[in-house]
C-alpha cells in the first residue's frame, strides 16, 4: 500500500522477514525554511537527502530538545521496549533518541500506523504531563519510513542509528549513549 501526506510511505505486508527505519521528530524542531534549504542544498538520492537533514536535526539548534531531559529520554526508551516485549507490537533491532527526534528499526507485527500512534500518543502525554504543556502537539505529527531491502543495509543502518549520538558528538562510543539500543544494553537507567 503507498500513501503520501508531506512524505511518501510504503508499505507492504506485515513480512516476518523484513525490517522498517522509521524516524519521527518533536513539533516545531525543523523551520520550513531549513526542511527547503535542505531540499535545495542536499545531494539528490533520498538517502543523501536524509542524512544531510538529520545532521542539521542533530545540531539542535533551534526548536524544542525535550528528549534531553532524562525523565523524557527514560519516558520514550521504556514506552519504545514495553512495545516490543510486553505488547508485541514489533521486534525492535536498533533505536536512538536524540535531543529532538527519535530513530527505530523494527520488525512489524502490527500496522505501522497502530505502532506510531500509540508510541507518540502514550509518550506525548506523559512528557506533556511532566513538562506542564497541555493542548499542545509534542510529535511532528508525520514520520520518516524506510523498508530495509537486505542483510547488508540493516547493518548500516543498525550502525548508523546507534551510532547517531557519535556522529553528533555527544558522545565518544555508542554504549555511552544511555538513551538507545547501544547505550541501554550496556546500562540500563533506573526508572524515575
Amino acid at each position: 500500500m503507498f500513501y503520501r501526506r508531506k512524505l511518501p510511505h510504503w508499505h507492504e505486508e506485515l513480512s516476518e522477514d523484513g525490517f522498517l527505519f522509521v524516524t519521527w521528530r518533536l513539533a516545531g524542531s525543523l523551520p520550513r525554511t531549513h526542511i527547503e534549504y535542505v531540499a535545495e542544498c542536499a545531494p539528490r538520492t533520498p538517502g543523501q537527502a536524509f542524512a544531510a537533514l538529520d545532521r542539521i536535526a542533530d545540531r539542535a539548534l533551534f526548536g524544542p530538545v525535550w528528549l534531553k531531559d532524562p525523565r523524557i529520554a527514560v519516558v520514550v526508551a521504556e514506552t519504545l521496549i514495553s512495545g516490543a516485549k510486553v505488547r508485541d507490537m514489533y521486534q525492535l533491532r536498533a533505536w536512538a533518541i536524540m535531543p529532538n527526534h527519535v530513530h527505530l528499526v523494527l520488525r512489524l507485527n502490527v500496522a505501522l500506523a497502530v505502532i506510531t500512534r500509540w508510541v507518540k500518543g502514550s509518550t506525548a502525554r506523559k512528557a506533556n504531563l511532566i513538562l506542564g504543556r497541555t493542548g499542545q502537539p509534542f510529535w511532528q505529527d508525520e514520520s520518516f519510513d524506510h523498508r530495509v531491502r537486505n542483510e547488508a543495509e540493516l547493518d548500516r543502518i543498525v550502525h548508523y542509528v546507534e551510532n547517531n549520538p557519535v556522529a553528533a558528538g555527544f558522545v565518544a562510543k555508542s554504549r555511552d549513549w544511555l538513551w538507545s539500543s547501544a547505550g541501554w544494553q550496556a546500562e540500563t537507567p533506573a526508572p524515575l
